[in-house]
């Protein structure tokens, strides 16, 4: 049954939770689930607003564009080399982070930060509307991008790898030789805490950032190939690993994600520990899409995984994503079939996992990543909100709203006419729920309802659809 969320039109004005500026919002969530009565002579009949003393608005609108925090993603360098068709395909880029990057040192017990390479990719992304997903790393087989010379050298600061009793582990795997951090290490430990803490506090309100990814292992992935794993030395202990995501849960307000290997007991506490289970986290899968992810295809590793750590419902505390299998080169240029791939069509699986995005980089080579298809995708992830009705009278305006998508919006965001905001978020709605929103301000001639999220860059317009006939 759709769930209707209303608002006490008394009890929020006594409480001043109106006439809210557009650039600082300062409306009050409803809590989901909360029933509030309606005033006696509005009521909601299927899809429509029976309200006496209200009159009917003309609302039509569509979606346009690939909407903020959904949909399929590119690396910052492709997206720029194809932004003259892709940009309205998507939202989002994907880029990995060096912490190496941004430490240059520590004094007197404080690390020293230049976050110039952070926000110089930041704002690159954003020059093309779009928002970033970050995901911090330590290793990379292979990876040159720390040292041309030596590859696969570690993103560990060069402070810690100076001192004396860090010690990293080698091994030549087979996705490319690898340096482990040295997770024997005091400082090390301390650190990675102290960093996402740093972190957070500069940029948990930065609308350049959408989503971020945590982990450790190869790429930040929680899995190690071709290497004895070694807890406490090469890949952090369980109880170390309690205590970071503790840190993590408390201080960090973008929206994360960990990988859905985490599922895995010789990696993780995750699984077996229920205040880890408790957090607001959402997963990312490497291989989505790829011959054998469902139980049904074959181990069905991943599909198990998914459902260890969230048994269906992870998606409704954070974002759902990660990236198209790699396994084999045809997965990232089939996906996009509208006959499917190995039986399960994109859409399909999108809305079987809540998916908010997923890394398509390779799929404008092949055959169905086409600009319009790469947007027809996007808009088959996330939210989707769909106006319903809307009346207005002298001094407000009721707009009835359904989320008809796969996931909800993971920031707040609300109803506005001109600078006047509604009085609950529209991240209150799961899929398949309705909400009564109401603006304290008339919808006139002239006037245009638009959905704000100050969590989003000015350039960036979550759009809705709607049908309203007076």
């Amino acid at each position: 049954m759709k769930k209707i969320f209303f608002v006490l039109i008394a009890v929020l004005i006594a409480m001043g939770f109106l006439g809210c500026e557009k650039n600082e919002p300062e409306t009050e969530t409803v809590p989901t689930g909360t029933i509030i009565p309606v005033p006696t002579d509005v009521t909601v009949v299927g899809d429509s607003i029976v309200a006496p003393h209200m009159q009917r608005v003309a609302v039509h609108s569509s979606l346009t564009h690939a909407q903020p925090m959904t949909g399929l993603v590119l690396w910052p360098d492709q997206a720029a080399d194809l932004d003259a068709t892709y940009r309205d395909a998507i939202s989002m880029e994907f880029v990995y982070c060096l912490p190496c990057r941004v430490v240059t040192g520590k004094e007197g017990g404080e690390i020293q930060y230049d976050w110039t390479y952070l926000d110089d990719i930041l704002n690159d992304i954003g020059s093309r509307d779009h928002q970033a997903i970050l995901r911090f790393r330590y290793e990379y087989p292979g990876s040159e991008e720390v040292d041309p010379n030596n590859p696969g050298t570690t993103a560990v600061p060069q402070y810690i790898k100076d001192l004396p009793d860090y010690n990293e582990t080698f091994n030549d795997t087979e996705d490319g030789p690898t340096y482990y951090a040295d997770w024997t290490n005091d400082e090390l430990m301390w650190f990675t805490k102290q960093f996402f803490r740093d972190f957070g506090e500069r940029y948990n309100d930065d609308p350049r950032i959408a989503f971020l990814e945590i982990g450790f292992g190869h790429w930040s992935e929680y899995h190690i190939y071709g290497t004895a794993l070694g807890l406490g030395v090469n890949f952090p202990s369980k109880e170390y690993q309690e205590e970071f995501f503790e840190e993590i849960a408390e201080n960090m307000r973008i929206p994360w994600a960990i990988s859905i290997d985490a599922a895995d007991y010789e990696y993780s506490p995750f699984v077996e520990t229920p205040m880890l289970m408790d957090m607001s986290f959402g997963l990312f899968d490497d291989s989505f899409m790829h011959a054998e992810h469902e139980i049904g295809s074959g181990d069905g590793y991943n599909e198990q995984c998914w459902n260890l750590l969230g048994q269906g419902t992870r998606w409704q505390k954070g974002p759902c994503g990660g990236e198209i299998s790699y396994y084999e080169e045809s997965d990232q240029y089939n996906f996009l079939n509208p006959a499917g791939m190995y039986g399960h069509t994109w859409e399909e699986q999108a809305a079987k996992y809540h998916i908010s995005f997923m890394i398509a980089n390779d799929a404008p080579e092949g055959p169905y990543g086409t600009p319009q298809r790469f947007k027809q995708a996007s808009l088959a992830t996330g939210y989707h909100f769909k106006v319903l009705d809307v009346v207005t009278d002298a001094d407000s305006t009721l707009i009835l709203v359904t989320n008809t998508g796969v996931a909800p919006i993971y920031k707040e965001a609300g109803f506005f006419i001109g600078n006047i905001g509604s009085t609950d978020y529209l991240n209150q709605l799961m899929p398949g729920d309705t909400l009564l929103a109401m603006v304290f301000a008339p919808l006139l001639p002239g006037k245009t309802l638009e959905i704000y999220a100050p969590s989003l860059p000015d350039n960036q317009q979550i759009e809705f659809e709607a049908n309203v006939e007076p």
